[in-house]
């Protein structure tokens, strides 16, 4: 099937059909499915994989139907870093193409399809009395060549500033509680910042939704093959089968329970939340070699709401669990990794919340681990591929595993490309890297939108609907939580983005769910909005 866009939409990239995800459409999109309705894609998975194949898929002309057993980013895709990095990690493994190939996509996030969500942020690497000329020479050398990859995909120094050397003195502004007696000076550099990766995921269903993709939360699909699936509606009750020409399984840590194929060797990164006046309210990003890792960092980065994520482990698992968390010895290694270079070491009595995502990495026989929660070392899965794989045959179902949320949308045009290569698939040309997601704007009309900042750094373009919204709603207005989250934020997730029920709101509408406290405050909020918008 092959569907035909308005002119005024091909004229103008940034204006979308209507993207709303409610439960109407909702309940109208399983009774088309249910009354035989056969889609060219199937994508079973909600998190930031399968939304980009969705959008890939619909932005080519086919119809396409989105299933996830819970919510939209339910999993690993909410428990990122919220880093859009350029690969620098890469670089110290050898991986320039993989790094290459992460600088080209942060450019197309940061200018182009989603510039509301994605800036630029300083990120700081002080220098210390036990780093020699070799490691700073090596160190020197890597900003060079990062630069380089910023340069060949695009992005200009007025997106992303060149790297470079400060004295102590600027590295103490940017990160007020580094130790002066410790830092002689330190590296700046810039990378993009993702304010929040659910809304990521969000932000590209609903994109997917407006070209007419079907996309169904608490939905499970539990089998499938080339033709389709069988579904479970977990929030209506009853069940159904859901015909296909071709079936994605983009489940991530999951995929190995629907397609037998797939060998996967989980890793878990933890971080932990301390408050951002802890750390004197950083402006950049603080990084810290990880101990015994090569190539890996520790890192501080300030969220711009009150808080500091501080990760990432890596964490060999047996068994993914549905909602992971921090072990006792991850958050002991991450306080004291970042605490090398401060006045004062950051103790357990700072931390004010954790979280903890699960990898899709591919198993290599080399690797085992039994998920105690030691940071694993170099060899161990640290050192599995981040590439992504597609596994599947000509005809039958395609399962995506691997890769990271700086890669997505390459991720979801690669499937896409697989698929139009089969007999009598008529689909179009990708086009997601030109397609803005919804809520994106040029920075100059993003400035001149009347809302708070806040709203705009979140909602891009939308952010005046919820100021209307607020302003017709009485009560709405006003903040729910001490970080600044209102009301409206609730009742804009539960009338337009597709929440279900209270953890949809509080986990990956808003994340106020990141701190416990918060979480309590806001949950008579959040029945509240359900209950209006039901």
């Amino acid at each position: 099937m092959t569907r035909t866009h308005s002119s005024s939409q091909a004229r103008d990239p940034w204006a979308l059909r209507p993207s709303s995800l409610h439960r109407s459409r909702r309940a109208s999109d399983l009774e088309a499915l249910d009354g035989g309705e056969t889609v060219d894609v199937l994508v079973v998975g909600g998190g930031v994989t399968g939304a980009s194949v969705a959008l890939d898929a619909a932005t080519r002309g086919l119809s396409v139907a989105l299933v996830e057993r819970r919510d939209l980013a339910a999993g690993t895709s909410r428990w990122s870093s919220k880093l859009v990095h350029g690969g620098l990690r890469y670089l110290a493994h050898g991986r320039v193409g993989l790094a290459l190939e992460s600088a080209r996509e942060r450019h197309l996030l940061m200018t182009r399809t989603a510039p509301h969500l994605v800036a630029s942020r300083a990120q700081v690497i002080p220098h210390l009395a036990e780093h020699g000329p070799v490691d700073l020479g090596q160190l020197a050398g890597a900003m060079v060549v990062g630069d380089a990859l910023r340069r060949a995909a695009g992005t200009p120094a007025t997106v992303l500033p060149r790297p470079r050397h400060i004295d102590a003195a600027a590295a103490a502004r940017d990160v007020p509680v580094l130790d002066a007696a410790l830092v002689r000076s330190a590296t700046r550099l810039w990378d993009g910042h993702l304010v929040d990766d659910a809304r990521l995921v969000i932000a590209l269903a609903r994109t997917a939704a407006a070209f007419g993709a079907r996309v169904l939360t608490a939905t499970e699909a539990t089998a499938l093959d080339g033709d389709g699936a069988a579904i479970r509606d977990r929030h209506g009750g009853g069940t159904l089968t859901v015909r296909a020409r071709h079936v994605v399984n983009a489940t991530g840590v999951w995929a190995d329970r629907l397609d037998d194929r797939v060998a996967l060797q989980p890793s878990r990164g933890s971080h932990v939340l301390v408050p951002a006046a802890r750390l004197g309210h950083p402006e950049a990003v603080l990084m810290v070699p990880a101990p015994t890792q090569r190539g890996r960092w520790v890192l501080a980065i300030p969220d711009g709401q009150g808080l500091v994520h501080i990760g990432l482990t890596d964490v060999p698992v047996t068994e993914p669990s549905d909602v992971p968390e921090a072990s006792d010895a991850e958050i002991d290694y991450l306080l004291e990794a970042i605490s090398a270079p401060l006045q004062r070491p950051l103790a357990r009595a700072d931390v004010v919340g954790s979280y903890a995502g699960l990898r899709p990495l591919l198993a290599d026989p080399k690797v085992s681990g039994d998920g105690a929660g030691t940071p694993a070392p170099s060899g161990a899965t640290a050192d599995l591929s981040r590439d992504h794989r597609i596994i599947g045959d000509a005809d039958g179902v395609l399962t995506i595993v691997g890769g990271k949320l700086t890669t997505a949308r390459k991720m979801g045009a690669d499937v896409l490309e697989r698929i139009a290569r089969r007999p009598g698939v008529a689909a179009g040309p990708c086009v997601t890297h030109r397609q803005p997601l919804v809520g994106a704007a040029p920075p100059h009309r993003l400035a001149a939108l009347t809302a708070a900042p806040r709203l705009v750094a979140r909602y891009g373009n939308e952010a005046p609907r919820l100021v209307a919204l607020a302003e017709g709603e009485l009560g709405w207005a006003e903040p729910v939580t001490p970080r600044g989250v209102l009301g409206v934020e609730l009742l804009f997730g539960a009338r337009h983005e597709g929440a279900l029920d209270v953890e949809d709101l509080l986990e990956r509408r808003t994340r106020i769910g990141l701190v416990d406290a918060e979480r309590a405050l806001a949950r008579q909020a959040a029945e509240a909005a359900l209950a209006e918008a039901g």
